[in-house]
């Protein structure tokens, strides 16, 4: 289920905690469902266990998980809400990037083949 690219400049804390966002917000895992502990995790991916621990950690301080002594990590009730809420901020990011670009004499159908692009990307198995 997890990947880690380690020639990635993005630490593997990251990419875990990329990871199980896209998987929430893709429907693969959802409110209530356990996360891997972190030993199993860790040797899954032949990694330190500290670092699952970072990534979980902050997923936690996110509120995307929920961490229970002694029975692991869930997802909890709000996570997917949370998340979109998050990723909808970025559209005024996205407002600022094509104004600029807009400027700079890219074309709306330029843009619109980029916009296509990603959509793709994301869809890709």
């Amino acid at each position: 289920m997890f990947q880690i690219d380690a020639m990635s400049r993005t630490p593997v804390y990251e990419q875990i905690i990329s990871q199980v966002e896209k998987f929430i917000l893709g429907g693969v895992l959802r409110a209530g469902d356990q996360l891997p502990s972190v030993r199993s995790l860790s040797i899954e991916l032949s990694v330190n266990p500290n670092t699952i621990q970072k990534a979980y950690g902050e997923l936690d301080i996110r509120g995307i998980i929920s961490t229970v002594p002694g029975r692991g990590c869930f997802v909890t009730e709000t996570a997917r809400n949370t998340l979109r809420a998050r990723s909808r901020q970025k559209l005024s990011l996205l407002e600022e990037i094509v104004a600029e670009l807009w400027a700079a004499g890219v074309t709306r159908e330029e843009l619109e083949a980029a916009v296509d692009r990603g959509v793709r990307k994301e869809n890709a198995p």
